[in-house]
């Protein structure tokens, strides 16, 4: 098993996180979101009845039938928190999620990547307070959903009457 590039420890974001324990290039996959891959349905059925918000669902959506319930035999992956600036993304390869380095990630730095979590039409407005971003970045949205999607304008036309 390789050593890991970082460590777990307390986290101004949120809980524990993710700290760069040596220098992390550019590129270089740091880690395999592990856990148990199920089905969506599965995942649903599993937690449709969670109303703690204390304890974290730790689930990545791999594609549109299965996910990766890092609840359920996860790794230190599960401890890499959300940034609306991050350091790091995820890429899929062969239903596996792989966290890995967008820019050089110095040691005592914090691993972070852009959850980018779904919003459903039906969300209420308790959705963004119970996703509140505590990242702290210039650039903080303020949730760890993805963007509000930006209303269309439509062009003002001018109809010129008579040629």
């Amino acid at each position: 098993m390789a050593k890991l590039k970082f460590k777990v420890q307390s986290s101004r974001i949120q809980g524990r996180g993710a700290f760069a324990t040596q220098k992390i290039r550019k590129g270089v996959r740091v880690i395999e979101y592990k856990g148990e891959l199920i089905t969506q349905t599965e995942a649903d059925q599993r937690y449709e009845n969670t109303d703690d918000r204390t304890s974290p669902i730790l689930l990545f959506q791999v594609d549109k039938r299965f996910v990766i319930d890092a609840g359920v035999n996860g790794n230190e992956a599960r401890f890499i928190n959300h940034s609306c600036d991050p350091n790091c993304e995820t890429v899929s390869d062969k239903r596996k999620i792989f966290v890995e380095a967008i820019r050089t990630i110095y040691p005592g730095e914090e691993l972070a990547y852009d959850y980018n979590l779904t919003r459903d039409e039906l969300d209420s407005a308790q959705v963004d307070k119970d996703y509140v971003c505590r990242c702290g970045a210039a650039n903080c949205r303020g949730t760890m959903l993805e963007p509000l999607p930006k209303k269309r304008r439509l062009k003002k036309r001018t109809v010129k009457k008579g040629t």
